[in-house]
């Protein structure tokens, strides 16, 4: 999130430094009204074979491009005016773009933020304007990195900060992405309010607390076609660093479908152990996910979650399966080499959770209906990763996943084939 970099310590700095010098550029006398620059160029190459599942479907290939500057007018300690463009461009694949992999030129972010109460360590600020919004783990609210195209809104945030405390409310619209130059509207509609808190008791843990609302219209599940409000409760308690390492989520979801209504949950536990006296840091995981699924196809209420605005990249690198309608079992293990190069492997095993209903996208929109089979188990996915900083500016990875079809994706998909997918990604970041 670049909008939360800050660099006013800069503001005395005597280095003289080149890059020290664009991150804090004096516009008065006292410094005090500023601008700070920043900006990314990403390249990727990501193969793939069978991508959906389908003996034949054969070999295919996007070069992905990332475009992005961004800059700051700090004016005072009290406002601001962050802004930031994005260009995303794909070449190659035979299908043509993906929704999240195009978006030429775009608007990425574009706000005022105004401080209007400050004392000590406690604040109280305003935002309007377009926006990125990322909470948690990413699991229903994220920026959506993974892919090509960021995911941004359109509204306002009320922020409240304290040591231990923090405090956002929001009220949004989602925008509709076109692929052109500045052709992205909004929906003039509300998409997306709710309130997101977290709380740090010291040597007690962490915790969040928020509530969701979405307002969808056209929304597809495979109970039908219908519009969607729906709201979340849900709660998360964590704890990151060395030892024993955990993260514990849960929400429920109601409102209405159509003329039916909604009552879904699910479940996220993942814990570990980090050895963090051992050289490299390598540490030990496991996830386990339950998603609800639709109970009954036909009876106008409707049990599947929906992940909302979920980061791509939760269940793999070009995951195949979305948080919907989902059991799964994910065992991982990482490891750092020289503190520049992170190495993790996993294993990740899939079924459904309710055979009245199929399987959903990433982005939670449905994909393919399961209610005329019987079989659960989906799939096992094989992936290993790697990250390599040559310095703060500059980052190659590279991921490899195989996909393992099971019994339901063999009862549905004819002819059924494994599928496999392979990416290389350099990143310039300043």
């Amino acid at each position: 999130m670049r909008f939360d970099e800050d660099y006013s310590a800069l503001k005395t700095d005597t280095t003289h430094s080149a890059y020290n010098k664009i991150k804090y550029i004096g516009l008065s006398a006292n410094r005090s009204v500023y601008l700070s620059a920043g900006g990314e160029i990403r390249y990727e190459y990501a193969s793939k074979i069978d991508e959906n599942w389908i003996a034949g479907q054969g070999y295919n290939y996007s070069f992905l491009q990332r475009y992005s500057l961004n800059t700051n007018l700090q004016m005072g300690s009290s406002f601001r005016i962050f802004a930031q463009i994005n260009s995303a461009l794909e070449n190659g694949s035979k299908y043509g773009p993906a929704p999240v992999d195009e978006d030429k030129l775009n608007i990425q972010n574009l706000f005022a933020e105004l401080k209007v109460w400050q004392k000590d360590d406690k604040s109280f600020s305003l935002r309007a304007g377009r926006q990125e919004l990322n909470y948690g783990t990413g699991r229903l609210i994220s920026v959506r990195e993974g892919t090509n195209v960021r995911l941004y809104f359109t509204g306002a945030k009320a922020m409240y900060r304290a040591k231990n405390f923090v405090l956002d409310g929001f009220a949004m619209m989602a925008d509709n992405v076109n692929p052109g130059v500045f052709d992205n509207k909004p929906t003039h509609q509300l998409n997306l309010w709710g309130a997101y808190s977290s709380l740090i008791i010291p040597k007690g843990g962490n915790f969040d607390f928020y509530y969701l609302g979405v307002k969808n219209d056209n929304k597809r599940f495979e109970e039908g076609i219908a519009n969607e409000t729906r709201h979340t409760l849900a709660t998360r308690y964590w704890k990151y660093g060395g030892g024993f390492i955990y993260n514990l989520e849960g929400a429920y979801q109601f409102g209405s479908f159509g003329k039916g209504n909604i009552n879904a949950w699910t479940l996220a536990i993942d814990f570990g152990y980090v050895f963090d006296k051992v050289k490299g840091m390598p540490s030990i995981n496991l996830r386990n996910d339950y998603i609800s699924g639709d109970a009954k196809k036909g009876d106008g209420n409707l049990q599947t979650f929906n992940p909302l605005y979920p980061r791509g990249g939760y269940f793999g690198f070009n995951p195949l399966i979305g948080p919907a309608n989902l059991i799964d079992l994910h065992p991982y293990a990482t490891y750092n080499i020289f503190n520049r190069l992170d190495l993790q492997a996993d294993v990740v095993f899939n079924w459904r959770y309710s055979t009245q209903d199929g399987l959903y996208r990433p982005s939670g929109n449905f994909n393919l209906p399961g209610a005329a089979s019987n079989k659960k188990y989906i799939g096992t996915t094989y992936l290993a990763s790697a990250e390599y900083r040559f310095s703060k500016f500059f980052t190659l990875s590279s991921g490899a996943q195989y996909f393992r079809t099971g019994a339901f994706i063999q009862d549905v998909v004819k002819p059924t084939a494994n599928s496999w997918f392979y990416n290389m990604q350099f990143t310039f970041k300043f």
